[in-house]
């Protein structure tokens, strides 16, 4: 297994933001996005009081994780689960409140490496797609199954390819002859289907189809709408969240959850705004923050990410 996938992106300024809330003793920290374990294992290194919780929808990530978390025995729990389901798992652990959540919304650098799994348009796969395979429809049948009309809208709306008719109208011609199984045929298809201009800009011009049929397939949209709030929820006061994203649509959501919880929801012209209309949140970043130039230079993978972090301020006032 190469040493490059285990480059867990801005690292140190992720650690940075959650210092002051993990530096307690008794600390817990929830890393809903596990993987390989590589920002976990900073963080337990880092704060030698914290306890660490890991989620992992796939459980091949979850094994490797397990060995490389081994050294730090009980401090740290990994769960099988997706990561909307964190209240229920902080429920079952007997845990109230947390003091730090991370997420990082990249698609595992292992899934992206494992020629099997279907994520990767560079080499031929199966196309399946799903985080968990042991549960849910693969790319393969959204492809083969869906309605042209549900196909353009997840091109649109996931991918934000413009191209998203000319695609669909490929795939259901070709659908007609032989379903998809495979990855390279798609990534052929899309080729052909594109005008000259499209194809000379951004990168793979399979890319945005294969991003939109990725968070189809594991319903990532909705499970991070559902996710955040419940995240934000799960901190107590003084407790600081750090989501990793990676595309203008996962951005989006974080922006919102945290401005809304950083903004005052008091009718305007009260001349004291009572506790239960103050803020919960506090911004910790303005705006998204960027990777270095430097860290690009060392890990591609990182270069669209973007960074949001926020602090809880007050409780929940009923």
């Amino acid at each position: 297994m190469s040493q490059s996938r285990h480059v867990p992106v801005m690292l140190q300024r992720c650690l940075d933001l959650l210092a002051p809330a993990l530096e307690r003793p008794g600390a817990v920290v929830v890393d809903c996005t596990l993987g390989l374990g590589g920002h976990s294992e900073a963080l337990l290194a880092r704060f030698p009081e914290a306890r660490l919780i890991g989620l992992d929808r796939d459980k091949e990530a979850l094994r490797l994780s397990g060995e490389r978390l081994a050294p730090y025995g009980e401090r740290a729990t990994l769960v099988h689960a997706v990561y909307d389901e964190l209240p229920a798992v902080l429920d079952r652990l007997g845990i109230a409140r947390v003091q730090g959540v991370l997420f990082d919304l990249g698609v595992s650098s292992m899934q992206l490496d494992e020629a099997d799994r279907g994520f990767a348009y560079a080499q031929d796969a199966p196309l399946d797609m799903r985080m968990d395979q042991t549960t849910g429809i693969s790319a393969a049948e959204v492809l083969n199954t869906y309605p042209p009309g549900e196909l353009v809208r997840i091109l649109r709306a996931y991918g934000e390819e413009k191209q998203a008719k000319r695609i669909v109208a490929a795939v259901v011609r070709e659908r007609e002859k032989e379903p998809f199984s495979n990855s390279a045929r798609l990534v052929e298809l899309i080729r052909d289907a594109l005008p000259q201009a499209a194809k000379r800009t951004g990168g793979n011009p399979a890319k945005r189809t294969f991003q939109a049929l990725r968070i189809e397939v594991n319903g990532e949209l909705s499970v991070l709408e559902r996710a955040i709030p419940a995240a934000v929820k799960a901190l107590g006061v003084g407790g600081r969240i750090a989501v990793l994203s990676y595309h203008s649509l996962e951005d989006r959501l974080v922006k919102q959850v945290f401005a809304a919880g950083a903004a005052s929801t008091a009718p305007p012209g009260l001349p004291v705004v009572p506790e239960r209309y103050q803020p919960r949140l506090k911004l910790l970043t303005r705006g998204a923050e960027l990777p270095t130039e430097e860290e690009i230079a060392e890990n591609r993978r990182a270069a669209p990410a973007r960074l949001r972090g926020a602090e809880r301020i007050r409780e929940d006032v009923e």
